[in-house]
């Protein structure tokens, strides 16, 4: 799955972007680490959380080789039809942006004809940490009172203070990181392609743009992120 310099990354071009219509969007801060929050309870990005989530409640998504969540559903929930914080709308694009890295990973993988396992799940995760150091990036959200107050009106689940800290000081060393071991050349992928992540990332910031404006324009927005049939 996307790990958070990807993220990161979307949100970074979506919120620079000065032709789209951000009008959904307040508090930047809030939206970024919206973008974040459902990986806190995992226990793999932020491994010192007071306590962990299953996946499949984080993500709308069974914990399969890789998973596409229901990125609809939640909007269903959580934001349409309601004055949608600006957390949970970065949650949504979370949910939007590993929905569509997935799907089209599945697809390839099945078009080239390799089998899903563990091998296939190693060389698949081992691309996307070369992909993400690709990007540049540099956005640390700042939990600042407004932050911590959307925070506790999520309604998904309960955001602890603490795991929320320890999240943001793991984005901090991603974004360092990404800094120190930056990729300046086209790596050689093992299982997927640089044109698969050109195409994907496109797709993802297409997407993304799409459901904030459809928010801004109180449009309807449950045709993204559909899980396949």
């Amino acid at each position: 799955m996307p790990s958070w310099n990807v993220h990161i990354a979307h949100v970074e071009r979506l919120l620079d972007d000065k032709t789209a219509r951000l009008d959904a969007v307040i508090d930047h801060d809030a939206f970024v680490l919206g973008n974040l929050v459902p990986d806190i309870y995992v226990g793999y990005m932020v491994p010192d959380v007071s306590h962990k989530i299953p996946y499949k409640d984080t993500h709308y998504a069974n914990p399969d080789f890789v998973p596409a969540p229901d990125a609809s559903l939640f909007y269903r929930r959580y934001i349409k039809d309601k004055d949608a914080t600006d957390v949970t709308l970065g949650v949504w694009c979370h949910l939007l942006c590993d929905h569509y890295y997935n799907l089209r990973t599945t697809q390839y993988i099945a078009r080239i004809g390799i089998k899903p396992g563990e091998q296939t799940r190693i060389r698949k995760q081992a691309d996307f940490d070369l992909y993400g150091h690709t990007l540049s990036i540099s956005r640390v959200p700042q939990l600042t009172k407004e932050v911590l107050g959307q925070c506790d009106s999520f309604e998904q689940y309960r955001l602890e203070e603490q795991d929320l800290r320890a999240a943001v000081r793991a984005a901090g060393r991603i974004v360092d990181d990404n800094r120190l071991h930056h990729l300046e050349t086209t790596p050689d992928y093992d299982l997927l392609t640089a044109d698969f992540f050109l195409a994907t990332a496109a797709e993802v910031d297409h997407v993304l743009r799409e459901a904030l404006e459809c928010c801004a324009l109180g449009q309807d927005a449950s045709h993204l992120g559909n899980p396949p049939s």
